[in-house]
């Protein structure tokens, strides 16, 4: 049950708080939860960099997305707690302490009926002894005094013996409605796995559409393969006829039909920026959609990079990202 509700709010500081809540009975404030908070700030990141530019616009999609993920969330603790955790804590504040109770008073009169037993046994052996001696008058007066012990000893046991099985036929009834209560919690049981289910399959499919909607960006903030950011593949190796260029990880991006030209050409044109692009190191350019920059290829460059400049500024620029002006 503890780790349960460890599972449900690892925060202890949120469950001492929902302790106290319930003690008063009284309803526990709403909070956000940490896939909301972190929704939220992507989303105001997101936003201050501009729903225009594709990081802007990825940053809000996966607030958005985070956010739903943490509606999902709160669903899963309030369905587990109705359906398995609250009927479980019923249970062991209740009738298990009830059980418990009883099984120890009934051990407690299982100790009485023992002790009582021993007494009676010890009375009548003590009688048998008295009786085996002849003569004495005082022997006799002991026989008479035995007797009346075992006879006390008796009548306790059969008080003891009353006693202790009125205790065994209560516990008996109260262990026999374990079973009922064994089948009450699989269903319990049942009932959590499915909410389960339904959130990882919930989160999956948020994910699934997230990641669709980011492979539409023409931009490579979406490659989780590679810790650094990378080019996508040359235009030598992927154009299809001469109108797109498809990427190792599935993303269809537009190819100028002069990239090759623009490789090759000799000293410095002007090229025309696509997309965004953030220089990954001081030898990259960062790259603005739409701004206009001289490039020029360099001796011995990679075939995915020209030299570009804008100003004073110089560094490397992807090709892919890059439309050659007549």
């Amino acid at each position: 049950m503890k780790q349960t509700e460890v599972l449900l709010q690892p925060n202890p500081n949120a469950r001492i708080e929902e302790f106290v809540y319930e003690k008063l009975d009284r309803k526990a404030p709403s909070r956000i939860n940490n896939p909301e908070l972190l929704g939220q700030y992507m989303i105001d990141a997101g936003t201050e960099f501009g729903p225009g530019t594709a990081y802007g616009n990825a940053l809000i999609k996966c607030g958005e997305t985070q956010k739903r993920i943490g509606t999902a969330d709160r669903e899963l603790i309030q369905t587990s707690a109705l359906n398995f955790l609250t009927p479980l804590r019923n249970f062991i504040e209740g009738d298990y302490k009830t059980i418990a109770k009883e099984r120890k008073l009934l051990q407690n009169k299982r100790l009485d009926l023992d002790a009582a037993k021993t007494r009676l046994k010890k009375a009548k052996a003590a009688e048998t002894r008295a009786s085996q001696l002849n003569s004495a008058r005082l022997e006799g007066d002991n026989n008479m005094i035995w007797a009346e012990e075992v006879t006390k000893s008796e009548q306790e046991l059969r008080i003891t013996q009353s006693e202790f099985d009125r205790q065994a036929e209560i516990t008996r009834l109260l262990l026999e409605g374990i079973s009922s209560t064994h089948a009450h919690h699989l269903r319990c049981l049942n009932d959590f796995v499915e909410a389960q289910m339904t959130y990882y399959a919930q989160c999956y499919q948020y994910m699934l559409d997230l990641q669709k909607q980011l492979g539409s960006f023409p931009s490579n903030y979406c490659n989780n393969n590679q810790t650094s950011v990378a080019p996508v593949p040359s235009a030598s190796s992927n154009v299809i006829g001469s109108s797109a260029l498809t990427s190792t990880s599935g993303l269809v991006i537009a190819s100028p039909t002069n990239l090759i030209d623009l490789k090759e050409c000799s000293g410095s044109r002007k090229a025309r920026v696509l997309y965004d692009y953030d220089a990954a190191n001081s030898s990259e350019l960062s790259l603005l959609a739409d701004e206009v920059i001289t490039v020029f290829s360099v001796v011995g460059m990679d075939s995915d990079w020209l030299m570009g400049e804008r100003g004073n500024q110089k560094g490397r620029v992807p090709i892919t990202y890059l439309e050659l002006l007549n």
